[in-house]
């Protein structure tokens, strides 16, 4: 892990919950890294866990965008040096602005420079918000910018999109494709037996999952403990299906991807990755399975086309 904070001296920092690191999440934090760097101080992204909606309404967490291993790694992709991730507790919802910035951003990370969205709030049923921060960067002597909001993105946005299904708006807003991640678990087997296995995710608690549907994509595995792991580095275009299954009822719903042309793949247990690049089409109940065998081949060849690099 390297040093603790606390031993490398003042710090530029930038806090939020920074679910999905979108494009707005990524604006604020090019800007705090070119802070760092002109101060040759590191810049720190402090964030927290659980999401604290959770902690202030039980019962009301928003759909995780990203995972925490996920937004970690996204965080340090746009320039955090460290990622600080705040276990939000009861306790520290109830602080006041003032208090948080003093005992979070000051004593312990040792703040200099504070760069935060326009859209920032904090403290105490969120009473503090940018013009809090400028009163206090005056009375404790750090610096502070704030970073304009980009236009119609948001992580609640995003989410409304993924709702609808409109996984290329959320694609937009986000920067990348929407990812959901999860282990590969035994299911019905019902692609395999009918020539298109898939692996079947399970995904968090909260996962964002888009609409039910059929979707083109890409699927790949991903090491989680920096362990060698089996298709480690490949990546494969991917038919992905989202739902009940309508024409086999009384399945539970879930996220399975199809890796084009692939049947020999032996994923169980692997942490995967699913990329959602575009929506086909709803589910459809189909009369018989020769019909649902055809429409599963047309999808795979649009898939093929949305895919192709």
């Amino acid at each position: 892990m390297g040093p603790s904070v606390q031993q490398t001296g003042r710090t530029v920092v930038t806090v939020g919950v920074f679910d999905g690191v979108h494009r707005g999440h990524r604006a604020v934090l090019a800007r705090a890294a070119e802070r760092a760097r002109e101060a040759g101080t590191p810049l720190v992204a402090l964030t927290f866990e659980p999401h604290p909606g959770e902690v202030v309404r039980p019962g009301s967490h928003p759909a995780r965008l990203t995972s925490p291993r996920r937004r970690a790694e996204l965080l340090r992709e746009a320039g955090a040096e460290r990622v600080e991730v705040l276990d939000f507790t009861l306790e520290l919802s109830r602080m006041s602005p003032d208090d948080f910035v003093q005992t979070i951003l000051l004593d312990r990370l040792r703040a200099a420079t504070i760069v935060v969205g326009a859209d920032f709030t904090f403290g105490h049923r969120a009473a503090g918000d940018v013009e809090t921060l400028r009163t206090l960067a005056d009375k404790h002597g750090f610096d502070l910018e704030v970073v304009p909001m980009l236009a119609g993105v948001g992580s609640s946005a995003i989410r409304e999109s993924l709702v609808a299904g409109d996984v290329e708006a959320a694609s937009a807003a986000l920067g990348r494709p929407h990812r959901v991640e999860g282990v590969v678990v035994r299911g019905y087997q019902r692609g395999r037996q009918l020539g298109f296995p898939t692996a079947n995710v399970e995904t968090p608690p909260h996962t964002a999952i888009p609409a039910d549907g059929v979707y083109a994509g890409w699927l790949q595995v991903v090491p989680v403990d920096n362990r060698p792991v089996l298709y480690q580095g490949c990546r494969w275009p991917a038919a992905i299906s989202v739902g009940t299954n309508p024409t086999f009822e009384g399945v539970p719903r879930t996220v399975e991807a199809y890796a084009l042309d692939r049947d020999d793949l032996e994923l169980y247990g692997a942490h995967v990755a699913v990329d959602f690049t575009a929506r086909l089409r709803g589910n459809t109940k189909f009369d018989s399975i020769e019909s649902l065998i055809a429409q599963i081949h047309a999808d795979v060849d649009q898939v093929r086309e949305l895919t192709r690099e």
